[in-house]
């Protein structure tokens, strides 16, 4: 197979409170009017530059992708993995190294990235497929396609602006993926979708890998992950912490989670906001932290690192199936809560869902705005006895141990 995507050295760096974002026309006209502007306040404004704190987003990042390849990017949040989506696809440069790419490419980093709200749907199929080097007749073939897919044929010549977020999403992947680039690069944009959305691109994007094309995706399911990817690279921090197969990768990833100590968390945490540290079941020695085994009460700790104090917040958390559906939800109300690492104790009078793997996705409110959703690593195991049909048809969500009796009518009068 032949090389597609070659980086040697890949660096991203910003200054601590820069915003990086998109350039427009109307900012290239606006930067050339100011001009004379910007050369007067320039040593003015290196100065304010200079004194800023600069991160690392990347760091001396380098790897290899052949064509064909379907390669997962994994990574807790801040990691470094949208950046580097965003460098690969020419939204951003990169402060150090470079990266080659050899093909058409189609990218979802962020819900709506290239369309115009004030144009109707079919406007902007052609604006995005234009953007990807697609001609008109090309584009014209693929439109009912790209409509069916999306499923958004009623409402295709309705501004974007009325479209919910679901909907745009559902647009932008019908557009990226039946547009057939040869490479495509896809964020963490399919948790907007629903359950059976979900499915379908999943399965579009496993069609588009056996016609030969390459897939870059990122997900924080790692059911997800394991289904649709043969390899995956690690970034922590800034840098490839991991790069091989799936199931290695993976594994380990899962296994730094677990382990991780609760030491030093101050010290470790310094300047990251709150940081959500692990999860697992309280269960007896020596049994397994992620792995429910019976049908009895369920308690389960999720431990918090809050580098400020919380008078009036709220903690949010979702167990999610492998499928995306969620099974359950609480939202608590915090209060007073002070600097300091704490253990948030659940306890639920049973957990009777079929054998499975599980996400538990958490977040917290702290009086301003929400954290970005946590997705708990290892995926919590259910190996209780099934209790559910074989069919898959018939598979429900519950695994509920169940007695039942016939008896004659005339006997159960008596």
């Amino acid at each position: 197979m032949d090389r597609i995507i070659h980086s040697v050295g890949l660096g991203k760096r910003y200054a601590i409170g820069e915003r990086a974002r998109y350039v427009t026309l109307r900012d290239v006209l606006a930067n050339a009017m100011n001009a004379p502007r910007r050369i007067l306040g320039r040593n003015r404004r290196s100065g304010e530059n200079r004194s800023r704190e600069q991160l690392w987003a990347l760091r001396d990042v380098s790897f290899d992708i052949r064509e064909g390849e379907i390669v997962g990017l994994i990574g807790r949040n801040g990691a470094g993995k949208t950046t580097l989506l965003k460098i690969l696809s020419r939204v951003t440069r990169p402060t150090a190294g470079f990266a080659e790419v050899h093909g058409r490419m189609g990218s979802l980093l962020e819900v709506g990235t290239g369309f115009h709200p004030e144009l109707t749907g079919r406007e902007n199929v052609f604006l995005s497929g234009a953007i990807l080097g697609m001609g008109k007749r090309e584009i014209e073939r693929k439109f009912d396609e790209i409509v069916a897919f999306a499923e958004v044929d009623k409402f295709i010549d309705t501004p974007l602006k009325h479209f919910s977020t679901g909907m745009q999403m559902r647009l932008a992947f019908a557009v990226a993926a039946q547009l057939e680039p040869e490479i495509l690069l896809v964020d963490e944009v399919l948790a907007v979708g629903d359950l059976e959305f979900q499915k379908k691109c999943l399965g579009k994007m496993s069609e588009v890998s056996k016609g030969g094309r390459t897939i870059v995706f990122v997900s924080h399911q790692m059911s997800q992950i394991r289904r649709l990817c043969e390899r995956v690279i690690w970034v922590d921090r800034g840098v490839i912490k991991q790069d091989g197969p799936t199931l290695d990768v993976v594994s380990a990833y899962e296994r730094a989670f677990t382990d991780r100590p609760e030491v030093n968390v101050q010290e470790e945490s310094s300047g990251q906001g709150i940081q959500f540290l692990k999860w697992e079941l309280v269960v007896e020695d020596g049994a397994p932290p992620n792995v429910l085994q019976h049908f009895g009460p369920v308690s389960f700790r999720v431990v918090i690192y809050f580098p400020e104090a919380i008078r009036k917040g709220s903690y949010g958390i979702l167990l999610i199936d492998d499928s995306g559906r969620i099974i359950w939800h609480g939202n608590f109300e915090l209060f007073g809560l002070q600097p300091g690492t704490f253990e948030f104790l659940h306890r639920l009078p049973t957990l009777p869902i079929k054998p499975g793997a599980y996400r538990w996705k958490a977040g917290v409110y702290d009086g301003h705005q929400w954290t970005d959703g946590w997705w708990a690593l290892p995926e919590m195991v259910v190996g209780t006895k099934p209790m559910t049909n074989t069919g898959d048809e018939f598979q429900g969500i519950l695994n509920l141990p169940c007695e039942m009796e016939v008896r004659a009518l005339e006997a159960a009068r008596k």
